[in-house]
């Protein structure tokens, strides 16, 4: 049956049983207000290190298997899931009995176990990047504990797949074992069959394409070069790097004793012997590919399953094509934005700046144009949480989420725009986020402006402004006429408390003529 009433919601449990880890992730889904995480929970599991010379799980590795299964079954009960999805992985997907686990899982907890299968599995990390990140060409990366999956994309289509039977355990067990993390012997002959590897697919050479990592490894690394950086925001999702930022952390990993891996920031304690494996693993990736980029998606197999599960019930519940527009919509059903009074906030602000533009006090831009109508929609969204603090608000929560569909300086930017006050509140969270040359802040600034004085102009929500065109310029004026209808005697007041925003853009007296039609 499909769904199609926005207020249908699904509640989904997904069981991601790696090789590392096993994690449960509780999703909650809506057409309103899209994909949530309500829970995330794992234990470090390490199932790999189950699996004797013949790929057989010993009993031992089948029993925390199982009895990890019970404990998250409980959790995903006390949130009241209505279905529980076990998907294993390489380190289950390579045992040689195979049969055994899943009777035995099923006799014991009462759930089947989804085998993923090697295409699967980077289908699945494609599928949500896609969809959740507005790149059109790339190639994806998702190394877990057994295996490393790659995908080449084109378009948001997928070309080419492969899964490489080594992970970062298995790259500890057949190089590190009983040695050091940062062994020059170990680390080079890793270096050497990763690339070998890598060279064996023709299809991936020189793509010259961003490169999007998935999973907890590449969490791990975005996390330690944030922190080395102490960057200034929330979240890793959209984080870029480059060569030289992978070989920075690469470097202050192997410099790092290894009694002191512990204390690096971003490093999770359960990923210290693990961690140089895959920052090898991502520096051969990137000279193979020739990447631009480095990109980390926060979004991976967990999303892809759940996001193909609820197509089944959902009719569209996503659209690759419109990642950064949906993430708006949600973001107004989350902050309860009324629809009608964010688009008469568009409306205005899109005249107002085609009408200066006229003038030339702005340049002709179309990315230009869409930041203001973005932040137009989304202007003072804090006033959910307090009107009084809502610049304060709308700043924190715009600059600090995982907006999909944009990166973190675009984000940065649209915070500013949606949350301005006056400049010295702007200097305020400038000086906080110093990413802006004087160009940039002088634009921001005068963009801010425009968007205070256009939400003056619907100041009592009731849509009265019509149509607005500057009518007359001379030396020292510019005349402002504003057609509307209704009352407007609390627009008059804000719009004329506001103006000053305006004159500071054209250095010119503006004078409001308000016309009733």
């Amino acid at each position: 049956m499909i769904c199609t009433a926005d207020s249908k919601t699904k509640r989904i449990g997904l069981i991601d049983i790696g090789s590392n880890t096993i994690r449960l992730v509780v999703f909650e889904f809506s057409k309103r207000h899209g994909l949530k995480e309500l829970q995330n929970i794992k234990t470090p599991a390490r199932l790999y290190r189950y699996l004797n010379e013949d790929k057989e799980m010993s009993d031992e590795g089948i029993s925390v298997l199982i009895d990890t299964l019970k404990s998250f079954g409980k959790v995903s009960d006390k949130f009241d899931v209505e279905e529980l999805y076990p998907v294993a992985t390489a380190a289950v997907r390579q045992s040689t009995n195979l049969d055994e686990i899943k009777s035995r899982v099923f006799e014991e907890t009462g759930v089947s176990l989804t085998i993923v299968s090697e295409s699967e599995e980077a289908f699945y990390g494609f599928y949500a990047v896609i969809n959740t990140i507005e790149i059109e060409d790339g190639v994806t990366v998702d190394i877990g504990g057994g295996s490393t999956e790659v995908t080449y994309f084109e378009d948001k289509e997928l070309k080419y797949s492969h899964s490489f039977p080594f992970g970062v355990v298995t790259l500890k067990e057949i190089f590190f074992k009983d040695k050091p993390h940062n062994d020059k012997e170990a680390i080079n002959k890793t270096i050497e069959y990763v690339k070998e590897q890598f060279s064996s697919l023709r299809w991936l050479e020189k793509r010259y394409v961003p490169i999007i990592a998935i999973g907890g490894s590449a969490r791990n690394i975005a996390r330690i070069h944030q922190s080395k950086n102490e960057y200034p925001i929330a979240g890793v999702h959209g984080y870029e790097m480059n060569i030289d930022d992978l070989d920075d952390v690469f470097n202050t990993l192997v410099d790092t004793d290894e009694s002191d891996l512990e204390d690096i920031d971003g490093l999770s304690k359960d990923r210290t012997d693990i961690i140089v494996q895959s920052n090898i693993v991502f520096k051969a990736l990137y000279d193979e590919v020739g990447a631009k980029m480095f990109k980390f998606s926060r979004k991976g197999l967990r999303e892809g399953v759940v996001m193909r599960i609820l197509e089944k019930d959902f009719e569209m519940p996503f659209d690759r094509y419109k990642v950064f527009k949906n993430s708006l919509l949600e973001l107004a059903s989350d902050y309860n934005i009324d629809l009608d009074n964010a688009n008469q906030r568009i409306m205005i602000a899109e005249t107002m700046y085609y009408e200066l533009r006229k003038q030339g006090y702005f340049e002709h831009s179309k990315s230009q144009k869409k930041f203001i109508r973005h932040a137009a929609f989304l202007y003072y969204l804090g006033a959910y949480i307090d009107a009084d603090s809502s610049s304060q608000h709308t700043y924190y929560i715009l600059s600090n989420s995982n907006i999909n569909g944009i990166n973190h300086k675009d984000r940065v930017k649209l915070a500013l725009l949606a949350s301005f006050k006056n400049k010295s509140l702007l200097k305020f969270y400038m000086d906080e986020i110093p990413w802006f040359s004087n160009d940039e802040q002088d634009r921001i600034q005068a963009f801010g402006g425009l968007l205070k004085f256009c939400h003056a102009l619907d100041i009592s929500n009731t849509s009265i402004v019509k149509g607005l065109y500057i009518s007359n310029v001379d030396d020292d004026t510019i005349d402002l006429t504003i057609e509307y209808q209704g009352d407007s005697i609390a627009e008059m007041y804000q719009a004329d408390r506001q103006k000053k925003h305006i004159e500071k853009i054209t250095k010119k007296n503006l004078n409001l003529i308000f016309t009733k039609i």
